[in-house]
């Protein structure tokens, strides 16, 4: 009796509907988990680039030389470090026509710094809806599966004189299987949706205070 109620045999032995439920949850929770570890990876190294920028360039060293070293790997910038970058390329652009008129120079330094915050935000959530999607609708995607597994299960009952429970009991257990791995790829997703989404959430409130200090700390040069 065991064996028959393993695991692999309520899935080998549900219906194709099932299977195919049960086959679909599994790659979702496999592409979310997937995705999990990237973010994890992708968010940390955020934090820990706009730490060192930041850090670097609130030490007081020069622009022109933080903007030089950021243009010999523009690749490698992103952050803080990329707003700075559009921020102070766009800055110097207009400063070198100069018609003295320093707000338009400063909104045009704005406006490319937002477009380059834009960028970064695209950047870091990324996957992020494909884990929302997978949290809200997986466990509807299980109770398919159950609704389906129990149907097909009472179905076959039709066909026998007597019902009794060591009958029904492999058809149902079936179903449940499905609702059981639609859980199991939900959960970790909503977890993780709600906790990059907060991380994502942080990190746009850092870039834009920085965007300004950044432009108050140009507007005093500007006028100096």
């Amino acid at each position: 009796m065991y064996a028959e109620l393993s695991l692999l045999d309520l899935v080998l032995n549900a219906s194709i509907v099932v299977q195919l439920v049960l086959v679909s949850l599994v790659l979702a929770s496999i592409i979310s988990w997937t995705m999990i570890f990237d973010r994890a990876r992708v968010l940390k190294r955020a934090r820990q680039t706009t730490d060192d920028f930041e850090q670097h360039f609130w030490s007081g060293g020069d622009l022109g030389a933080l903007y030089r070293d950021l243009e010999r790997d523009p690749r490698g910038v992103s952050g803080s470090a990329a707003i700075f970058r559009a921020g102070f390329k766009e800055y110097m652009r207009l400063r070198k026509g100069d018609n003295g008129d320093l707000m338009a120079v400063l909104q045009g330094t704005e406006r490319s710094m937002r477009v380059a915050l834009s960028r970064e935000m695209d950047c870091l959530e990324v996957n992020l809806p494909f884990l929302a999607t997978v949290g809200s609708t997986s466990p509807y995607v299980g109770l398919f599966g159950t609704v389906w597994g129990i149907m097909h299960a009472f179905h076959a009952l039709g066909n026998v004189k007597q019902a009794t429970l060591a009958l029904v009991a492999p058809g149902i257990s079936e179903a449940l299987v499905a609702t059981a791995i639609g859980l199991f790829a939900a959960i970790p997703a909503v977890v993780a949706y709600n906790r990059y989404a907060n991380q994502v959430e942080r990190l746009n409130n850092r870039y834009q205070e920085f965007m300004e200090e950044f432009s108050t700390l140009l507007q005093r040069q500007g006028r100096g």
